[in-house]
C-alpha cells in the first residue's frame, strides 16, 4: 500500500476571524480519512509565526484557552480574554518563549519536511488574500482552493465589485471610503453622496473581512448613524464622558470587554491619539482617569484596522449562499443554494454558527428555473475570477427574479455547520469524503499550473493508489447508530453532539455510523435512519420538517446525477431518503448505539430501557443512574445525604405558585436570599438557567416556564433579557437554588469536571476523573454559545486552583477525588460531566460544591470535555472509542 499522504492544515492567524478559522482547522483535523491522510496541525499565530501545534490544543474551545499560556498572562485582566498580541510588541525570543509551551516554531523553509499537502483553513489577511498562496507556491508545496490572483480578488470586496460589473454581473449602486479620507468633518460630504448616489436602506461593511465583522444595515437617512456604521466598519470608536460617567463599575468593564472582542468590538491593540493600549485593564484605567471632565470624550482605533469601507445599495430579496465546486474535468457545478430565512437582523457571527439559531433552506425555495439562474449565475462568476477547485458565493435574488452576487470568498467556514458542508451532503458525501475530494481535486489543479511540469504527479498517483486500496480493501467495520434530536430545549445541540461523533467515527477504520434521529413524546419514540444531507441540516426542527415532508427537489436530482462520477468515487452506498425503524429493526442495523440525545429522553433512562429490551449496548449510565441525574433535585439531595456539599435549594411547583406565591416568596427571603439561581430541575446546555435578582425577574421566570403556550410574555422575557430565538422551556417543577458564594475563600472559582469508566478486577467500574476546566463566564451563568459555540467561551484547562506547584497538586487530587466520589455514589457508568465550585480558604481548606451531573454531556467540537480528555492523552475519536468499547464490555461481561 502507498504511504500516506501527510496533510498539514494551516488555522488560526491574525485576522479578526482566527476563531472561525481555529474551529475549521479542527473540523479538517478531525475528518481527514485516516485510511489516506496523516494530519499536521500548523497553527498560524498572529505574530506571523508557524508552529507544530502539540494535539491536544487542537481540541481546546477557543484560540485564548491555550495561547498565550496562562503563565503569560499580565495580572490584573482577570476579568478579561486575551490574545497574544495583548501582551505587546514581542522581540523574537520573548515569543519563542510564547511557543514554547505549546508545540515547535517552525521556519517557513522547513513547512515542506513536515507536509505533503497543505489544507487553508485560514480567513481574511494572510489567508485569503494571495499571500499564503504565494509563499506555498515559492516553497514549492501544493494547496487547498484556489490560487494567488483569485485569492487576493477573493478577499477585496471593492475590487470585486469593479471586476464584477466589467464582466457584466448585477450590482447595488455602491461607493467606497478610503482611511485616510474619513472624519468626523468629511462624513457629512460622504452622506450627501451616499443619498444622491445610492439612497437608503444601505449596508455599510469592512473591504476585507468576513463573518459579518463590521457591517450595518441603515434603514434611515440619519447623518450621526450613518457617521457610527462607518466607523463600525473602521473599527473605530468615540466615547463621551456623558456616556462613561452613566456605568457603574461592572458595566464598565464589560463595555471595556466587549470593545476589546476582534468578532463583535473594535479588538485590541488600539489607539487613541498617540498612545497604545495592549491590555484591556489598562485601558479601563486610563479611560476612567481620562473621561473625567463634562463634554471630553475619547477616540479609539484598532491597530488592525480596516483601510476602506465599501458602502452598497440594501438589496430586499431573498438572501442565498452556493458553493461552487469544480468536477474532475475542471467543470464548475453550483451545488444547490442555500437560502438564508431571516427578518431584518443581520445574519451575524452568533447565528451564522451557534446551532437552532438560524434557518437555512436547502435548495431555495423557488421554482426550478430561478434556482438554476442562480447557479448558472455563480458558476459564470466562478469562471469570471477564475477561481479554483471551490468557492462560497452570496448573493440575493429580487422579486424580479434579478441576481445580484457579492462576497464571493475562495475560503468557506469549515465548521459543521457550514455552508461547504451542509451543501456538498446534497449529493451524498459526508465531510471526511469531501475533504478527500478537495484535496485531489486541488492537487490536480495544483499540476495544471505548477511551473515544474511533473512537480506534484506522484503526490496524485499515491493518492489515486490509497483511494483503489481503501474502496477494494476495506473490512468489515463496527456499526453504530449514532441517536441524536429529541423534543426538549436541548434538541438542537443535540444535533451538533450526533453530529460531530458521526464525523469523528466516519473518517476511522474501526466504525460505520448510522444517524439516526429521534422526535415524538415520552409516549412515543419516533426513529429514522436519516441520508447524510439530512444529518448536515442546520437544527433537529429543519431535520424533523424535512423528515416529514421528504422529497428530492428535481434540482437537487440533476445535480446528482452531474455529480454522480464525483459521488461514485468517494462515497459508498447511500440510502434514497429517510426509513423509520422501532428498536427492534434498530437491533437488526446496529451492532451498538451512540445516544447524542441531551435531557429527556436520553439521560433520563427511557431510551436506555428500550434498548436494554432489545439487547443492544449503548454508551453511558444506565437507566437506574439516568433516572437519578437527569434531576437536579434529587441528584442533590442524595450527594447531600452522603456529606457532598450542595447550593441551598427546593422545588417550585406551578399548583403552589398560583395558590402560595407569597408563602414561596417568604421562603426565599428566609431560606435563600436575593439574588438566586432559577432553572428548570431536569433541562441541561443552560436551558433557561437565570440569575433571579428581584422579585419582578422571580415573576417573570414563573410566568414563562409555567405558561401555557409556545409564545413568550414579551415584558416577561424583557425583564429576563431573553435573547432572540432564546429557548425557554415549559415546565410544572422549576428548581431554586442558593446562588454560591466565595464565602471568605481566598480563592473562588467555577469548575467542570469529564470522566471515563473502566472495568476494574471485580467486575466494577473504576473512574479515570479528568483534570477539571475552569469555567469563566462573560455573564451572570454560563451560556449557550459559552458551553458549545466554538470560539465564544473561555475554559483554563487544567482549572487554575494556584500559583504555587504543590498546592495546585493538592487541591486537583481533592477535588479530582470528590468528583470521582459523587460518580460512584450516583452509580453513573461510561462517562460523565459534573459541573461544581471550589473554594480554597487560607489555611489548605478546600471546599467542592456539587451544580449538576450530566450522564450523557455533550459532544460539540467546542466543548471542554474534549479538552480535559486530550491531557489524559485521548484524542477525540479515541475517547469515544474508549466510550463505546466500555458499553461492548459492560454488555459481554455485565460490568
Amino acid at each position: 500500500m502507498s504511504k500516506k499522504l501527510k496533510i498539514g492544515i494551516i488555522f488560526g492567524g491574525s485576522s479578526k476571524e482566527r476563531e472561525i478559522s481555529f474551529a475549521g482547522g479542527r473540523t479538517v483535523y478531525d475528518n481527514l480519512n485516516k485510511s489516506l491522510f496523516e494530519a499536521v496541525p500548523i497553527f498560524a499565530d498572529s505574530f506571523g509565526n508557524f508552529i507544530l501545534l502539540d494535539w491536544q490544543y487542537v481540541y481546546k474551545g477557543s484560540i485564548r484557552d491555550f495561547y498565550p499560556p496562562v503563565a503569560f498572562l499580565p495580572k490584573g485582566n482577570e476579568a478579561f480574554q486575551l490574545y497574544a498580541e495583548n501582551l505587546g510588541k514581542l522581540n523574537t525570543a520573548e515569543q519563542e518563549a510564547l511557543i514554547k509551551p505549546i508545540g515547535n516554531k517552525i521556519e517557513a523553509s522547513e513547512l515542506h519536511e513536515l507536509m505533503d499537502f497543505a489544507f487553508l483553513c485560514l480567513h481574511g489577511s494572510f489567508g485569503e488574500d494571495g499571500r499564503i498562496q504565494g509563499l506555498l507556491e515559492y516553497l514549492r508545496i501544493p494547496y487547498s482552493g484556489s490560487g494567488i490572483l483569485p485569492s487576493a480578488i477573493g478577499m477585496d470586496k471593492a475590487i470585486q465589485k469593479r471586476l464584477m460589473i466589467q464582466a457584466g454581473f448585477n450590482s447595488p449602486a455602491f461607493l467606497t471610503i478610503d482611511r485616510k479620507d474619513w472624519s468626523k468633518k468629511a462624513s457629512a460630504s460622504f452622506f450627501q453622496a451616499v443619498k444622491t448616489k445610492i439612497g437608503f436602506p444601505l449596508v455599510v461593511k469592512a473591504a476585507h473581512q468576513g463573518s459579518s465583522i463590521g457591517i450595518s444595515i441603515l434603514h434611515e437617512a440619519e447623518e450621526e448613524t450613518f457617521y457610527e456604521a462607518v466607523n463600525k466598519s473602521f473599527f473605530i470608536r468615540t466615547l463621551f464622558a456623558a456616556e462613561w460617567d452613566k456605568k457603574n463599575s461592572a458595566e464598565k468593564t464589560e463595555w471595556v470587554r466587549s470593545l476589546a472582542d476582534i468578532r463583535e468590538g473594535i479588538g485590541m491593540p488600539l489607539r487613541i491619539g498617540s498612545q497604545e493600549f495592549y491590555q484591556p485593564a489598562l485601558l479601563l484605567q486610563h479611560l476612567d482617569q481620562q473621561l473625567t471632565a463634562s463634554g471630553s470624550m475619547v477616540v479609539m482605533e484598532s491597530m488592525d484596522s480596516e483601510s476602506q469601507v465599501l458602502l452598497e445599495g440594501f438589496i430586499a430579496g431573498r438572501e442565498f449562499s452556493c458553493i461552487v465546486i469544480q468536477d474532475e474535468k475542471g467543470e464548475a457545478i453550483a451545488l444547490p443554494p442555500t437560502e438564508i430565512k431571516k427578518g431584518k437582523e443581520l445574519f451575524d457571527y452568533r447565528s451564522k454558527y451557534l446551532p437552532g439559531l438560524s434557518r437555512k433552506i436547502t435548495p431555495i425555495d423557488l421554482p426550478a428555473d430561478k434556482i438554476n439562474l442562480i447557479r448558472e449565475t455563480c458558476e459564470n462568476l466562478f469562471r469570471a475570477l477564475e477561481f479554483n477547485v471551490y468557492a462560497r458565493i452570496d448573493g440575493f435574488i429580487d422579486d424580479k427574479g434579478v441576481v445580484f452576487l457579492n462576497d464571493p470568498n475562495t475560503t468557506s467556514g469549515m465548521m459543521p455547520s457550514s455552508f461547504f458542508f451542509h451543501q456538498a451532503a446534497e449529493i451524498g458525501l459526508n465531510p471526511s469524503q469531501f475533504l478527500t475530494y478537495i484535496i485531489r481535486t486541488s492537487l490536480s489543479e495544483r499540476i495544471k499550473t505548477a511551473m515544474g511540469s511533473g512537480q506534484f504527479d506522484s503526490l496524485l498517483q499515491r493518492l489515486e493508489a490509497l483511494l483503489i486500496s481503501e474502496r477494494t480493501g476495506a473490512q468489515a467495520r463496527k456499526k453504530i447508530a449514532v441517536l441524536f434530536g429529541g423534543y426538549s430545549s436541548e434538541r438542537h445541540i443535540s444535533v451538533e453532539s450526533g453530529r460531530n461523533v458521526y464525523e469523528k467515527l466516519s473518517s476511522s477504520d474501526k466504525y460505520e455510523p448510522i444517524p439516526v434521529f429521534l422526535t415524538g413524546s415520552d409516549q412515543e419514540h419516533i426513529m429514522y435512519r436519516v441520508p447524510i444531507n439530512l444529518l448536515l441540516k442546520d437544527n433537529a426542527d429543519d431535520i424533523r420538517e424535512k423528515i416529514e415532508h421528504y422529497s428530492i427537489h428535481p434540482v437537487v436530482q440533476e445535480i446528482k446525477d452531474r455529480c454522480r462520477p464525483i459521488t461514485e468515487k468517494y462515497s459508498g452506498a447511500v440510502i434514497a431518503g429517510p426509513q423509520q425503524l422501532t428498536y427492534d429493526s434498530l437491533a437488526q442495523l446496529a451492532d451498538g448505539v451512540f445516544i447524542a440525545l441531551h435531557g429527556r429522553p436520553g439521560e433520563d433512562g427511557a431510551v436506555q430501557e428500550k434498548l436494554e429490551s432489545v439487547g443492544l449496548p449503548y454508551n453511558g449510565s444506565d437507566k437506574a443512574s439516568s433516572a437519578i441525574t437527569i434531576d437536579k433535585y434529587r441528584t442533590n439531595e442524595l450527594l447531600k445525604q452522603h456529606g457532598l456539599l450542595v447550593a441551598e435549594h427546593f422545588l417550585v411547583s406551578a399548583n403552589d405558585w398560583k395558590n402560595n406565591k407569597e408563602a414561596i416568596r417568604e421562603k426565599i427571603k428566609k431560606q435563600i436570599g436575593l439574588p438566586f439561581i432559577a432553572k428548570p430541575v431536569d433541562d441541561g446546555c443552560s436551558s433557561a438557567v437565570k440569575k433571579i435578582k428581584t422579585l419582578e425577574e422571580l415573576d417573570a421566570f414563573a410566568g414563562l416556564i409555567f405558561r401555557t403556550t409556545e409564545a413568550l410574555d414579551t415584558g416577561a422575557a424583557n425583564v429576563l433579557h431573553i435573547r432572540p430565538k432564546e429557548e425557554f422551556p415549559q415546565k410544572q417543577v422549576f428548581l431554586i437554588e442558593e446562588l454560591i458564594a466565595p464565602k471568605g475563600a481566598r480563592h473562588f472559582l467555577e469548575i467542570t469536571g469529564g470522566m471515563l469508566s473502566h472495568a476494574d478486577e471485580k467486575g466494577g467500574a473504576g473512574y479515570e476523573v479528568f483534570e477539571p476546566s475552569e469555567a469563566l463566564s462573560e455573564g451572570e451563568v454560563l451560556s449557550l454559545e459559552e458551553k458549545f459555540l466554538a470560539g465564544q467561551g473561555q475554559n483554563i484547562t487544567p482549572a487554575r486552583y494556584s500559583t504555587d506547584k504543590k498546592e495546585q497538586a493538592d487541591v486537583s487530587a481533592y477535588v479530582r477525588s470528590q468528583l470521582g466520589k459523587a460518580a460512584a455514589i450516583l452509580g453513573v457508568k461510561g462517562y460523565c460531566r459534573i459541573d461544581a465550585f471550589v473554594r480554597i480558604y487560607d489555611g489548605g481548606k478546600v471546599e467542592v460544591i456539587f451544580i449538576e451531573v450530566n450522564s450523557l454531556p455533550g459532544m460539540t467540537p467546542a466543548t471542554c470535555i474534549f479538552h480535559q480528555a486530550a491531557l489524559s492523552h485521548y484524542k477525540p475519536y479515541e475517547f469515544i472509542d474508549q466510550i463505546l468499547e466500555y458499553s461492548f464490555a459492560r454488555k459481554l461481561k455485565m460490568i
